[in-house]
Parts: structure tokens; C-alpha cells; sequence
């Protein structure tokens, strides 16, 4: 089974690190300066500490479905969008991870919270649903909790649990940013 993943088109984000602090703040933006590993949403590489970076608001899964999601994102100046074809990024390697899957309808199907190291079993187990026409992968955290702190990544999940064949389950639910 092959999948791509891509990350965000750097042309839509370049043209935000030429506007003022003022301008970027009227758009909802602000201006950082990384002083530890922040996730770039273009290339899906960590910045390092003294980086440009613009934290801006992002519609992220722009449907027309109750699944419609936005939330705050890092850029980073200069980056190329990533994109490859069985690849996963080291970025996502590192990481735990929110993947959910999505009907042509923009109905979410099926749902797993996984470790980065692991994605590859994900997405076939996600694929494997004859209804899935697309995987969402969010991280469970803000983007400023630093990758790597022990026994956080639950804490920004709301997993109420429900009744199925007998035992309890995670029911679907999305990340809970905090």
C-alpha cells in the first residue's frame, strides 16, 4: 500500500515574514523566534532554537462537514513543502499522533491516536476501511509542548468511552487544543 504526505504550500505562507509585527497582528499573526524545536507545518522539520517563525491561525481540514478544523500553526521562513510518496518525516517519527480517516464526504470513518514511529501500521489500518478516502494527521498537543515530555500527550485528548462488542472503546473524538 502507498501514501503520500505533503506538507503545507510554502507560496501561501512567504509572503506573511515580509509584513510588519502590525500588519501580521491584524491578520491574526504573530512574529516568534524558536527557542526549542517547533513543528513547521511547510517542510515537516523542526525549527531550531533562533528561527524565524510565524505563528498564525490555519484552516487545516477546510470542508464542508461537521469535521472542519482550524488552529494555530508554525512556519518557518525560507522552507519547501514537503512532499513524498512512502515517506514519513522525522518530524512525524517523534511525535504522537492524532490520524483520522475521512469519507469523500468528509465524514469521519475510522480513528487512531499513534506513535509517529509506527504511522506506516496506521495508515494501512485506516486504509483498510473500504470507506476511507483520506487520512488528517494532527499532532494531540500544541505545537509549542516540546516533543519528548513524558506522559503529556493524553492530557489534551477528551476520550470518552463507549460500549462496543463488550468492551470500551475511545470514542471518535478530535484533539482538545489547549
Amino acid at each position: 500500500m502507498h501514501f503520500r504526505i505533503r506538507g503545507l504550500p510554502a507560496k501561501d505562507f512567504a509572503p506573511l515574514f515580509a509584513l510588519s509585527d502590525e500588519v501580521l497582528a491584524q491578520q491574526g499573526a504573530v512574529r516568534r523566534v524558536a527557542d526549542g524545536p517547533r513543528p513547521c507545518r511547510i517542510s515537516l522539520t523542526d525549527a531550531q532554537p533562533g528561527d524565524e517563525l510565524i505563528l498564525v491561525n490555519y484552516e487545516h481540514h477546510p470542508v464542508a462537514s461537521p469535521y472542519r478544523m482550524r488552529f494555530a500553526i508554525y512556519v518557518r521562513r525560507g522552507e519547501e513543502t514537503f512532499d513524498a510518496v512512502d515517506q514519513v518525516p522525522e518530524q512525524l517519527r517523534k511525535r504522537m499522533l492524532a490520524v483520522r480517516s475521512f469519507d469523500a464526504g468528509a465524514m469521519l470513518v475510522g480513528w487512531e491516536l499513534a506513535e509517529g514511529a509506527k504511522l506506516e501500521d496506521t495508515i494501512a489500518l485506516l486504509f483498510a476501511d473500504p470507506r476511507a478516502a483520506y487520512l488528517h494527521v494532527t499532532s494531540p498537543r500544541p505545537a509549542a509542548t516540546p516533543p519528548g515530555s513524558s506522559g503529556r500527550e493524553l492530557a489534551f485528548l477528551r476520550l470518552p468511552l463507549w460500549e462496543r462488542g463488550g468492551r470500551k472503546e475511545p470514542r471518535p473524538v478530535t484533539a482538545n487544543w489547549l
